[in-house]
């Protein structure tokens, strides 16, 4: 296990929208202090969607306060109700949280940074961001979305960066050049990124043409972003005689266990592929959609992270599980 969660009792004290469809909700625990945390950080929070027991991850926004933590969420109607449930939530609403988790972080003392977001992805770049300008280091922030009035923190980043802050927006023709993002870096400079999964997978080949060490270069997606759309899709499983149908709203491990067949499992985020699977066979198209496993081995098709990734059609799969 990478990490172990240690949960608590927090209460949710604001909601404040910070972009048309991006909520900002501050959430202060009960009965123990707020956790310092490295920007970049995680909370998960327990949630109930469908009358099921679910866990989500969002970015904490900005650096350590006093009394709260901030996170952004973005409404999703297609995706798995996570941002549905938070959404309805209201100051006074109790909630369980972890402490925060650090699995996306940049070091002091380089040359020069880039950060890079799509959409939401602006959350964990924002403490970032803040914190790299308070200590006088040469930091760029480059934001895309569609449209303008969906870049959450625009103005607060405006105000922090100046002109080292970039917003880019496709709906009018000012579509993210990565390549010349990159090639803008100075040598020796680390990049950060936080994206939909199309945009990560640019970035990785971008940068690996540019023959940058792949360690310069530090990313987190989201688990719910792919390059298909969510939609449910069947797995058999030829071992056991079983055909599993995967809703929508539900992660291809979350349907295994929901039938009885454990799979191991720790991040749920698509990192540590821990959950990954066989696959037999697949009658339609694999959308993966982990930061695990390598391009080339995602064009193998030959596994897949359970807890994130999924499919159009029909998936034959085999997992490690065995009945006792």
């Amino acid at each position: 296990m990478r990490f172990a969660t240690i949960w608590g009792e927090a209460e949710i004290t604001a909601v404040n929208d910070v972009a048309e469809g991006v909520r900002e909700i501050a959430i202060a625990p009960l009965g123990r202090p707020l956790a310092r945390f490295r920007p970049g950080a995680h909370l998960d929070i327990a949630l109930v969607i469908g009358e099921r027991p679910d866990i989500r991850s969002y970015s904490l926004v900005g650096r350590p306060g006093e009394t709260c933590y901030r996170i952004a969420v973005k409404r999703r109607a297609e995706g798995r109700g996570g941002s549905q449930a938070m959404w309805r939530m209201q100051p006074g609403a109790r909630l369980s949280i972890s402490k925060p988790i650090d699995t996306f972080s940049i070091e002091p003392g380089r040359s020069a940074y880039l950060l890079v977001a799509g959409g939401i992805g602006i959350t964990p770049l924002v403490g970032m961001a803040e914190e790299l300008a308070a200590s006088g280091a040469d930091v760029r922030l480059l934001h895309a979305v569609r449209h303008p009035q969906e870049a959450a923190y625009a103005q607060r980043l405006r105000a922090c960066l100046g002109e080292r802050y970039g917003l880019h927006a496709s709906a009018q023709g000012d579509r993210l050049d990565l390549a010349q993002a990159f090639g803008a870096l100075a040598h020796g400079g680390l990049a950060a990124i936080c994206g939909p999964m199309p945009m990560l997978d640019a970035a990785r080949r971008i940068w690996a043409d540019q023959y940058r060490p792949a360690a310069d270069l530090r990313w987190e997606t989201f688990g719910s972003s792919g390059h298909l759309s969510t939609e449910p899709f069947l797995v058999k499983l030829p071992r056991f005689g079983r055909e599993i149908v995967v809703p929508a709203s539900r992660s291809l491990l979350e349907a295994l266990e929901e039938a009885g067949l454990d799979v191991i499992s720790d991040c749920r985020r698509g990192e540590c592929g821990l959950c990954a699977v066989d696959v037999l066979a697949c009658d339609g198209t694999i959308d993966h959609r982990d930061v695990f496993f390598s391009a080339h081995q995602k064009q193998e098709n030959r596994k897949l992270c359970a807890c994130v990734s999924r499919a159009h059609g029909t998936l034959t799969i085999d997992t490690a599980w065995r009945p006792d």
